[in-house]
């Protein structure tokens, strides 16, 4: 069966600055994100995903490469990208001045939904994110998480076909994160296309079929998270009763996996990560045992996406000081 793509981009590649002082922000991003799919993009402090937000948003021009939104091109449509998407940023960018209801009927308007159909669709979504008790307040009474939703609830006036999220629960509480997650999953089951960045591994775990992780301005891996799980194995951890056993354990580990176990004498652990499917947490306790290995615990974990995230991008100390360097702020990509 033949893939549709909602975002699909080939080479995108983006600077700031100027002679002498050049910021490459994007430096040949490819991504390719299916129809009716949540595509969760991750990567360090600085890596591009913002800017990649932006230009696929029609925010921000690319200077080389190529991109359809909707089956629509990037720079010679952007009206047509501009009306099959929806954007919500990082900060919210309803009007504190203004009532819930009025910031939606607003922006209702700017999408010349006007007259009884702008208002419909308001209170419909004032009702589905939970926030008709509030409507006639201003919207600079809302907690966070109200401000979050009522954002949200904005980018979707449209039914857009493709919604950009950048970093959509930063800062909220638990209770208002499964809100926005809960949202996620109902448009995915509609048949919208979410592309989210987010510093949360475990909400891209929860919400994400693929996900691309951005390294310095290009996309160093893709994969499901099942997918990106496989590339690194799981752990295998031995607590031992004392010092003295370590040297057993480690040699039990490194026979069953062939790779050099980690000590970490304080805690009375030795571990080693394995890609071996026959190796079983059954089997691992019986090696030991049988090696004789005064043991307190024994562990056989899968990775977590935290620990792909951290060992596919090992180098991101050294990344985040180059970018540092090199990366503009949210106003410098926004004067850009």
């Amino acid at each position: 069966m033949t893939t549709t793509y909602a975002v699909l981009s080939e080479g995108l590649e983006k600077s700031f600055g100027s002679r002498g002082n050049v910021v490459h922000a994007l430096r040949g991003l490819d991504l390719a994100v299916a129809e009716g799919t949540v595509c969760g993009v991750l990567g360090p402090n600085g890596a591009g995903k913002t800017t990649a937000v932006r230009l696929l948003a029609t925010l921000l021009r690319p200077d080389a490469g190529s991109a359809r939104v909707a089956g629509h091109d990037l720079v010679r449509e952007p009206d047509a990208v501009r009306r099959a998407i929806g954007v919500t940023g990082q900060y919210a960018s309803v009007d504190g001045d203004l009532t819930g209801r009025e910031n939606l009927r607003l922006f209702a308007k700017l999408h010349r939904m006007r007259g009884p159909t702008g208002r419909k669709r308001a209170d419909e979504l004032l009702d589905r994110f939970e926030l008709t008790e509030a409507a006639n307040r201003p919207a600079s009474t809302y907690s966070g998480g109200m401000r979050r939703r009522l954002d949200l609830a904005a980018s979707l006036l449209t039914r857009p076909a493709v919604l950009f999220l950048d970093e959509p629960t930063t800062g909220l509480d638990p209770h208002s994160r499964n809100q926005i997650w809960e949202t996620v999953r109902v448009l995915k089951a509609e048949g919208t296309t979410v592309l989210l960045t987010t510093q949360y591994l475990e909400e891209a775990d929860q919400l994400a079929d693929d996900i691309a992780l951005v390294d310095r301005g290009r996309v160093a891996h893709t994969g499901s998270p099942a997918e990106l799980k496989a590339l690194i194995g799981s752990y295998a951890e031995a607590v031992v009763a004392h010092v003295d056993a370590m040297a057993g354990a480690a040699a039990v580990l490194d026979q069953l996996t062939g790779a050099e176990p980690d000590f970490d004498e304080e805690r009375g652990t030795v571990g080693v990560v394995t890609t071996d499917p026959t190796l079983t947490l059954p089997r691992l306790v019986r090696e030991l045992d049988a090696a004789g290995v005064p043991l307190l615990d024994v562990s056989l974990r899968p990775p977590t996406l935290d620990d792909v995230f951290l060992r596919l991008t090992e180098d991101r100390t050294e990344n985040r000081a180059e970018n540092r360097a090199e990366g503009p702020t949210d106003r410098e990509e926004l004067v850009a």
